[in-house]
C-alpha cells in the first residue's frame, strides 16, 4: 500500500523537528556540488565559478539579441571608499561579497535587501603593509559556512545564514608585513589560502586549513630557507638555484591570487609571485633561476606534496609575477586531445601547458615585449634581451611590459563554444633603474629599484608622449593558434575582469566608468552603461526563478589608481564610488545623480627648501611614499594628493602625521623607523617643489 506523499512529507518534517533539524538552514555546499558547478545555471559557487576557473556561464536568457534591454535591477552602496576587487558568490538566491578592508556583506539576490554584514575590524595601520590598496577579492563556500582572508592575515569562517564568526585563524607570522587580498579555494573540506607581501620582504607560502575548526593541515613554501634547514625535497632541490643570503631578505614568491583545481587528476595549481627584492643582484647575487618564484606549481591538495612546476620567468628581476589567472580546459592541439592549463602572466607571454605533466605546449606574446624576443620551445625558457637585465648591467632600461604587467590580477574568461580566451590587457612600459647601495627597510617597498630616479619629470612633452603610449584593451585570444582574434581599445589600462556566457556575450567594466557587453565572436559592443566610477572587479551572472541577473562590484582603486602618478589618469580622473550593481532585462532602477569630482586646488606655500633638501626629499619620497601617494607626488583621487594638502603649509602638522603617526588608524603610519624628523621635512620641501612645477604646467 502506498503512503500518500503528503503524509511522507509531514513525517519527515516531524522527524526533523524531533532531531533538532533547522529547516531554514542553508543547503550545504559539498565536494560534489563544487565539482559539478559547470551544470549549475543558478548559482556562482566559487571564485572562478568552477574549479577550472573558466568564468563561463551556461546562462543564455540574456543574449546578443536582447542584451540591449539590460537595465539596473538594484544597487547597494558600500561603506568603504577604496578599491573594490571582489567576485560575488551567489548561493540559493543570496549574494555574498567582500569589500575593501576585508568586510563581508550579504544581500537578497533579487531585491537587494541587506541580510547581514561582518566587519573583522582590520587595524588601519595594516594598510602600510599592502602593496596595492586595502582590497579583497572574495569568499569561498563549504557546508553552511563562508571563508575569507583579511588584510592583516587572518582566515575567518562565518555562518552563511547569519554572518556570525565561527572561527578565526592567524595565518601569518605576527609582526611581519604579510597581507591577504586573494580569495581562498576549498577542496574536500580543506580551505587553501596564500598571502602577499613580496614587495615588503617576506617568504612566500600557501597553507591548507580544516574547514571545520581551522586546524592547519599542511604548508607549502615556495622559496627555500637557509641551506640545512630545508626538509622538503622540492626546497632542497631549489637551494642550488639561489645565491648569497637570500633568506635574510625573504626571497618573495608569495601566492597571492591564482589557483585552479582538476578533480580528475587531483592536482591543485598555484601561481607564484615575484622575487623579493625585485633586483636580483641584491636578492641572489650571482644569478640563478630562484625557484619557485614566478612559477606555476602543481600540488596534491590533500598533502601539499609538490608534483611539477613551470617557471615563466627564471631569475626574474622585473616584478613579473605568475600569480595571474590560471585556467584549465580540454583542447585539441596538433590533432591530439590535451588537458591543458592556460595563463597570461605579467611578463607578456600567453602559455599553454599540459596540466598533467607541466610540459610547455606553446607560448606567444599577447602584448609587445622588449625584455624577451620569444620563448625557446626546447628549453621552455625566455629568449632574453641582455639590455633588460638591469641586475647584471647595473644600467637603467625601459622595459615592456612594466611591473603592472601585460595582464594583472583581473580575471580572464574562456568561451568553449567560441574557443577564445578574453584577456584584460594593458600596455605600459617602465624605467627600471637599479638603486645603488640599497638596504632593506622595516617599512615600505623593498625592491632594490630607484623609483625616484625614474619619476616622471615635470615636462609637458614627455608627459604627453608617455600617456599616449600607455593603453588598455580587451583582447580575444585563440589559445590553440596562439594569436589575437579581435581587440577592443580602451582609453587606458586597469580595466575590469571578464565574464563569458552561453548567450554569446562577454561582460567587462572599465576604467572609463562604463560597464559593457560585447559579442563573444566579433567583439562588437552591444550594450554599455555609465556607472559613475571605474570597475576593476569581474562580473558574475546567476538566475533566480528563471530570471537571469548580471552583478559586478564597482569602485576605483588598486595599484594603478595609487602609485603610477599621472598615469592613473590616462583615461581621465576617476573617483571612487563603491557599489554593488545588479542588472536584468527590463531593469528600471536608477543610480543617484552624479556629482562633479571635487578636488582641493594646488596651492602650495612658497619654496624655502634648499637644493640638497629637495633632492634628498625626492629620493625618500620615491622609496617610501610614492607607492601610495603617486609617482613624483602626482596623487590619485583615492588617497590624499599631497600636492594639494594643507599640511604643506604647517611643518609641525606635517611632522605629526609623517613622523609621529597621528593618523595611523587611517592607514598613515609613522615612518620614524626609517627616516629622521629632518628627512620628513625634506620630503615636505620636495612635494612643495613638485606642486609648484605642476601648477606651472597648468594642473589645478
Amino acid at each position: 500500500m502506498r503512503t500518500p506523499l503528503l503524509l511522507i512529507s509531514a513525517a519527515l518534517a516531524l522527524a526533523g523537528c524531533e532531531k533538532g533539524m533547522d529547516l531554514d538552514a542553508p543547503a550545504a555546499i559539498t565536494a560534489e556540488k563544487l565539482e559539478q558547478a559547470a551544470t549549475n545555471d543558478q548559482d556562482w559557487l566559487s571564485y572562478g565559478r568552477t574549479y577550472d576557473e573558466q568564468r563561463h556561464s551556461p546562462l543564455a536568457r540574456i543574449n546578443t539579441s536582447n542584451v540591449k534591454d539590460l537595465g539596473l535591477a538594484w544597487f547597494a552602496d558600500m561603506d568603504t571608499a577604496r578599491g573594490q576587487e571582489a567576485t560575488p558568490i551567489v548561493i540559493d538566491g543570496k549574494i555574498y561579497i567582500t569589500t575593501a578592508w576585508s568586510k563581508v556583506k550579504a544581500y537578497d539576490a533579487v531585491t537587494g535587501k541587506p541580510l547581514w554584514e561582518y566587519d573583522p575590524e582590520v587595524p588601519g595601520e595594516t594598510a602600510a603593509n599592502a602593496c596595492c590598496d586595502v582590497v579583497n577579492r572574495g569568499l569561498a563556500a563549504w557546508g553552511d559556512r563562508l571563508y575569507f582572508g583579511t588584510l592583516d592575515g587572518r582566515l575567518i569562517a562565518l555562518d552563511r545564514a547569519t554572518g556570525k564568526q565561527v572561527w578565526s585563524k592567524l595565518t601569518v607570522p605576527a609582526g611581519e608585513p604579510y597581507t591577504i587580498t586573494g580569495a581562498p579555494r576549498i577542496i574536500d573540506g580543506k580551505v587553501i589560502i596564500g598571502n602577499g607581501g613580496a614587495e615588503m620582504g617576506v617568504r612566500g607560502y600557501i597553507t591548507a586549513y580544516d574547514a571545520e575548526d581551522g586546524e592547519e593541515l599542511w604548508r607549502f613554501y615556495t622559496v627555500p630557507d637557509q641551506p640545512g634547514k630545508n626538509t622538503a625535497a622540492h626546497l632542497k632541490a631549489a637551494e642550488a638555484t639561489w645565491k648569497g643570503r637570500w633568506w635574510e631578505l625573504g626571497g618573495g614568491g608569495t601566492v597571492w591570487d591564482a589557483m585552479a583545481y582538476d578533480p580528475e587528476l587531483d592536482l591543485l595549481y598555484i601561481g607564484v609571485g615575484n622575487g623579493s627584492p625585485w633586483n636580483q643582484s641584491y636578492r641572489s647575487p650571482g644569478g640563478g633561476d630562484n625557484l619557485y618564484i614566478s612559477s606555476i606549481v602543481a600540488l596534491r591538495p590533500s598533502t601539499g606534496e609538490y608534483v611539477w612546476h613551470y617557471q615563466t620567468t627564471p631569475g626574474e628581476t622585473w616584478d613579473f609575477t605568475a600569480t595571474q589567472h590560471i585556467m584549465l580546459a580540454d583542447l585539441e592541439i596538433d590533432g591530439k586531445a590535451r588537458k591543458i592549463l592556460m595563463q597570461a602572466p605579467k611578463n607578456g607571454f600567453f602559455y599553454v601547458l599540459d596540466r598533467a605533466t607541466g610540459e610547455l605546449l606553446s607560448a606567444n606574446n599577447y602584448v609587445a615585449t622588449n625584455w624577451a624576443t620569444g620563448i625557446d620551445m626546447k628549453t621552455g625558457r625566455p629568449i632574453e634581451n641582455p639590455e633588460a637585465r638591469i641586475d647584471q648591467t647595473g644600467k637603467p632600461f625601459v622595459v615592456t611590459p612594466g611591473p603592472g604587467g601585460g595582464h594583472n590580477w583581473q580575471p580572464m574568461a574562456y568561451n568553449p563554444e567560441a574557443g577564445l580566451v578574453y584577456i584584460p590587457v594593458q600596455e605600459a612600459a617602465f624605467p627600471y633603474i637599479p638603486e645603488a647601495n640599497w638596504k632593506s627597510a622595516t617599512i615600505g617597498f623593498n625592491t632594490g629599484m630607484d623609483f625616484a630616479a625614474g619619476a616622471m619629470p615635470a615636462d609637458a612633452n614627455i608627459r604627453a608622449a608617455s600617456l599616449a603610449a600607455t593603453k588598455g584593451a580587451l583582447v580575444a585570444w585563440d589559445p590553440v593558434a596562439q594569436k589575437e582574434r579581435w581587440r577592443v581599445k580602451f582609453q587606458g589600462p586597469w580595466n575590469g575582469g571578464l565574464l563569458s556566457t552561453a548567450g554569446g556575450l562577454v561582460f567587462q567594466g572599465n576604467s572609463a566608468s562604463r560597464f559593457a557587453a560585447y559579442n563573444a565572436v566579433s567583439g562588437e559592443m552591444l550594450w554599455d552603461t555609465p556607472v559613475q566610477t571605474g570597475i576593476m572587479a569581474p562580473p558574475v551572472t546567476y538566475s533566480v526563478n528563471g530570471e537571469q541577473y548580471v552583478a559586478v562590484l564597482a569602485g576605483w582603486g588598486g595599484s594603478w589608481a595609487l602609485s603610477p602618478g599621472i598615469f592613473s589618469e590616462v583615461g581621465g580622473p576617476v573617483r571612487n564610488i563603491s557599489r554593488l550593481l545588479v542588472y536584468k532585462l527590463g531593469g528600471t532602477a536608477k543610480l543617484p545623480p552624479e556629482t562633479p569630482l571635487s578636488r582641493l586646488p594646488i596651492d602650495p606655500p612658497a619654496e624655502k627648501g634648499t637644493a640638497d633638501q629637495i633632492s634628498a626629499g625626492g629620493r625618500l619620497f620615491g622609496r617610501f611614499c610614492g607607492v601610495c601617494h603617486g609617482d613624483a607626488a602626482y596623487g590619485s583621487t583615492l588617497l590624499p594628493d599631497l600636492r594639494r594638502s594643507g599640511l604643506l603649509h604647517d611643518p609641525d602638522s606635517w611632522k605629526a602625521v609623517v613622523f609621529d603617526g597621528i593618523l595611523k588608524d587611517n592607514g598613515m603610519v609613522s615612518f620614524k623607523e626609517v627616516i629622521s624628523a629632518d628627512q620628513a621635512e625634506a620630503i615636505r620641501h620636495y612635494i612643495i617643489r613638485r606642486a609648484h612645477e605642476d601648477k606651472a604646467l597648468g594642473d589645478k
